[in-house]
């Protein structure tokens, strides 16, 4: 067992971290503006709101719980929905002090959140990536705040690594756009479509290149990482996502309508290839995602996806 504090562990994301970690039996700290729900899954769950803003006030938290593990999810987590200005001063800052005082509290393990959007897709100007699928060694081109806060929230994790060395073991991970269990009951996802309407209308699905991951399966890819974080390089970035596309048909055929010039790029993305990889994971971590909306999907029409999907 280990004790683990979670920041933002009362967003759409944290609720499925914090129950996948109280649920292995580990000891639990989410710190959040809000309360978690009232629910059994939290019952043991410590919650306490910390202005994360406030340096001192977050290296108080660390000396109060002396956690053995740090995942940070705490952000403004929906690009242009506050001020550009807002959105990367909070969320670096955010990032920098939960890092610092982790660090500087000798917590052992530290993770970081970031962001698929450091790659620059969905870029105004025009954007295409060297090749696909996207992984990893992909360059990141941030075109807005919110992607860039993420891009420098990794730099700062992989500058307090350069300045510990292996003391301390640190990593950062790309989560897809993340969908919570109850968004396969009808819940609106984070745009306000339903996943149904995403699956049916592909230009909703098209901004984020189709990508989506289950909360849950990321809560089992950070407990797997946490496991491993000492047998890897020091620092480490991951793409975690499902092992599918969101759309009915191939990316293939989809990609080019929504992405000018992908045409030749986007010509192997065949059958239910995602355009994100997840090798990296699986391949140093044996973390593999156990959803997918073929299998979680509950919605009234899933019956009519599924046939459409099978032709």
């Amino acid at each position: 067992m280990v004790k683990v504090l979670i920041t933002g562990g009362s967003g759409r994301l944290g609720r499925s971290v914090v129950t996948g970690f109280a649920a292995a039996g580990h000891s639990v700290v989410s710190v959040d503006r809000e309360p978690l729900p009232a629910d059994p899954a939290f019952g043991r769950v410590a919650q306490e709101s910390v202005d994360l803003l406030d340096a001192g006030a977050v290296g108080e938290a660390m000396r109060r719980h002396a956690p053995d593990a740090v995942i940070h999810l705490a952000a403004i987590a929906v690009p242009f929905s506050a001020p550009e200005a807002v959105i990367l001063k909070t969320n670096t800052m955010l990032a920098f002090n939960v890092i610092q005082a982790a660090t500087d509290h000798g917590v052992g393990r530290i993770i970081t959140a970031s962001s698929p959007t450091v790659l620059g897709y969905g870029n105004p100007a025009g954007w295409l990536p060297a090749s696909f699928p996207l992984d990893e060694r992909t360059a990141p081109q941030p075109w807005n705040a919110y992607a860039l806060s993420k891009l420098v929230a990794e730099q700062v994790l992989q500058m307090f690594a350069a300045a510990h060395g292996d003391a301390i073991r640190y990593a950062a991970f790309r989560p897809c756009y993340v969908i919570s269990p109850e968004e396969w009951q009808g819940a609106p996802t984070q745009q306000g479509h339903t996943l149904a309407q995403r699956l049916a209308d592909p230009a909703l699905s098209a901004p984020a290149l189709f990508n989506y991951v289950d909360a849950r399966d990321v809560a089992d890819f950070l407990a797997v990482l946490l496991e491993k974080m000492d047998s890897i390089e020091n620092a480490q970035t991951f793409f975690v996502g499902a092992a599918d596309a969101l759309a009915v048909e191939p990316l293939a055929t989809l990609m080019p309508g929504f992405l000018p010039g992908s045409r030749e790029l986007a010509a192997g993305l065949t059958g239910s290839s995602p355009a994100f990889s997840i090798a990296k994971a699986e391949e140093l971590l044996g973390w593999t995602p156990q959803r997918s909306w073929r299998t979680e999907l509950t919605d009234t029409t899933t019956a009519d996806f599924v046939a459409a999907d099978s032709h």
